[in-house]
């Protein structure tokens, strides 16, 4: 068994050290010295790529892991006969990979993923660019590092495996085999916490040289073909002229401002996504009475926006919502996408043009469904997670309790006294499932834990109003999505979608009440537009204080449905049997109409990306 268990040991060694390997060597093809790359930066980019290129590493190590098993059980076994074209196989897909990508990156500026293939079908026109030189030099490095590799797994691998003469030490060594079977599996899946292997994990500054000299390219070359499609080709309810017909001047992207929240232009901005908070919880809404009573006193005390309603139904959805403004989709989410959310606008992005400071605190896994890789690529250059917090303060299933991140935030705003803007974003993590607080004021489990982040929205609030940084300083609250509760009617139903927007501080000129019917990724292009800039980049975001808004209406998707909302009603679609499941008061072709053609349009829009 020794000889086995140090063949996989080896195995594994040597595929992940040809991957540690690979960067150092992409980043000096790509210009690493002319950038200014430090020694600590490839130390940096080898740490946090690491996780990666072991997952990736697992993946290849799984078949002679299942032979090393099988062998167990048989006299002679000729493992290097077996593998060794395996062994060919994976040298050559791998380096050719490696190659590609490292040849690619200063034309595309981002790394391999399944984009590759729209180019396979006119192999003429991607060569256009480059030389024959240019492809003959690299088909040979390939040729060489795939022999290289094969070679070299080759030597390490047994000639024969020596036979477990016992039964009794067959099943052991058996036993011994599918544990480490258990901590291979580990490795690919990323450990053992909420979230799985993604790209995003390896991203970690706001310099995007460096989280794509992180990523293993194998790794986000077989993670980008699971999630790519054509996204143009589908929904197409109408022809072009038609859809475009339909859809012209639903998102407006110019118009003055009717109304003036502000006091400045430039105030330090901080947006709160509340975890789940719709209008199910807010009072003023319709909502539970006695679950929010802070809320539904500062409602009174700044400019709140009565009429929003949430794009989508999950947190990685509606952070692109929210923080670019961005349409939401009933198929897909596009931060799992790196490809596609890094081609995104933002508002951090903007704010640093204005040479804001940006930062994103969250108490939960930022690892989780890629958003670690969408909040740096968008333009959050700090980002605060669970990892930075004790293992005592980790006390929620998800993270840290909202009492401790409200704590942190306060105690960071506390300390920024100078001269440079600064926008912060905060997503709280409480008023999520399994709803486990250390608050008791009211019975029911739910409420109560919305009920707790109330309780310390509230207290952070009343403590900042004293501090001098209060004086130029907008919070944005609302929502990453509504809550389904109670339990009763339509999944995504209008009343589950309806969410509170609130905007508080000591910029806002005076308490208001908004009742325009609104979209939450509305906010980004309301917002750029008080702060007098420009919005034009976020194709589905509408200044709804602008004298182009002029037809109000809310539009958001579910799991394969769409609802659109206007002054005639709300009808929401089911795509499954293309029927309406709610068309209130009555049927209103023209609603369904537009609902359709703005979910075709957002497909063409993120298929063009």
């Amino acid at each position: 068994m020794k000889k086995r268990l140090a063949y996989l040991g080896c195995i594994f060694a040597a595929i992940l050290g040809y991957f540690l390997l690979q960067k150092p060597i992409f980043m000096l093809y790509n210009g690493a010295l002319e950038k200014g790359v430090s020694f600590m930066d490839y130390l940096k980019v080898l740490y946090h790529g690491f996780t990666l290129d072991a997952a990736t590493t697992g993946y290849l190590t799984a078949l002679p892991w299942l032979i090393i098993l099988v062998s167990i059980w048989f006299r002679h076994f000729p493992l290097r006969k077996i593998l060794v074209g395996y062994y060919a196989l994976i040298a050559l897909a791998t380096t050719l990979v490696f190659i590609g990508d490292m040849a690619l990156y200063p034309f595309w500026g981002f790394k391999l993923d399944a984009s590759i293939f729209l180019y396979l079908d006119s192999p003429k026109n991607a060569m256009a660019s480059v030389s024959v030189g240019f492809i003959l030099i690299r088909m040979m490095c390939i040729l060489i590092l795939s022999a290289l590799l094969t070679w070299g797994l080759y030597k390490i691998t047994p000639a024969q495996l020596p036979q477990v003469p016992q039964v009794r030490k067959r099943l052991t060594g058996s036993l011994v085999t599918i544990l480490l079977g258990g901590i291979l599996f580990i490795i690919i899946r990323g450990g053992v916490t909420e979230s799985t292997s993604n790209v995003g994990q390896a991203y970690f500054c706001d310099n995007e040289f460096l989280n794509h000299s992180a990523v293993n390219p194998d790794f986000s070359l077989l993670s980008s073909i699971s999630k790519t499609t054509d996204f143009s080709k589908q929904f197409n309810f109408f022809d072009e002229e038609k859809r475009a017909s339909l859809f012209d001047g639903l998102y407006a992207d110019t118009g003055e401002n009717t109304v003036s929240l502000l006091n400045t232009q430039r105030p330090n901005v901080l947006i709160i996504l509340m975890e789940s908070f719709g209008g199910v919880f807010v009072e003023p809404l319709g909502g539970l009475p006695d679950v929010s009573p802070n809320l539904n006193r500062l409602s009174k005390e700044g400019v709140f926006f009565t009429n929003c309603y949430a794009n989508s139904f999950r947190t990685d959805r509606g952070t692109i919502c929210t923080f670019s403004g961005y349409q939401s989709f009933p198929t897909v989410s596009v931060m799992k996408s790196p490809a596609k959310s890094r081609t995104l606008p933002s508002i951090a992005g903007k704010l640093r043009e204005q040479g804001y400071a940006t930062d994103f605190l969250y108490g939960g896994d930022i690892n989780f469904t890629n958003m670690k890789s969408y909040l740096l690529s968008s333009g959050y250059q700090h980002l605060t997670a669970d990892v930075d917090f004790t293992l005592e303060e980790r006390k929620n299933p998800w993270g840290v309790n909202d009492d401790i991140t409200f704590e942190h935030l306060y105690q960071q705003i506390k300390t920024r006294t100078g001269n440079q803007p600064w926008h912060t974003a905060f997503l709280t993590l409480s008023s999520h499932e399994p709803f486990e607080v250390p608050y008791h004021r009211l019975n029911e489990k739910i409420p109560n834990a919305f009920a707790f982040t109330d309780d310390c929205l509230g207290k952070f609030i009343d403590k900042l109003k004293a501090l001098p940084q209060w004086k130029n300083l907008l919070i944005v609250c609302l929502p990453d999505h509504g809550f389904y509760y109670p339990e009763e009617g339509l999944v995504h139903d209008p009343r589950i979608h309806h969410i509170p927007m609130l905007w508080l501080g000591g910029v806002v000129k005076q308490p208001m009440v908004i009742d325009k019917l609104m979209n939450q990724s509305d906010m980004a292009a309301t917002l750029l537009a008080q702060l007098g800039l420009s919005h034009k980049e976020f194709n589905f975001s509408r200044n709804v204080l602008g004298k182009d808004y002029k037809y109000p209406f809310a539009y958001y998707t579910y799991n394969n449905g769409f609802a659109f909302c206007d002054s005639t009603g709300v009808t929401l679609i089911d795509n499954n049997s293309d029927k309406a499941l709610i068309e209130s008061p009555a049927p209103n072709a023209r609603r369904t109409e537009l609902g359709k053609a703005i979910l075709q349009s957002s497909y063409d829009d993120l298929g063009a990306r």
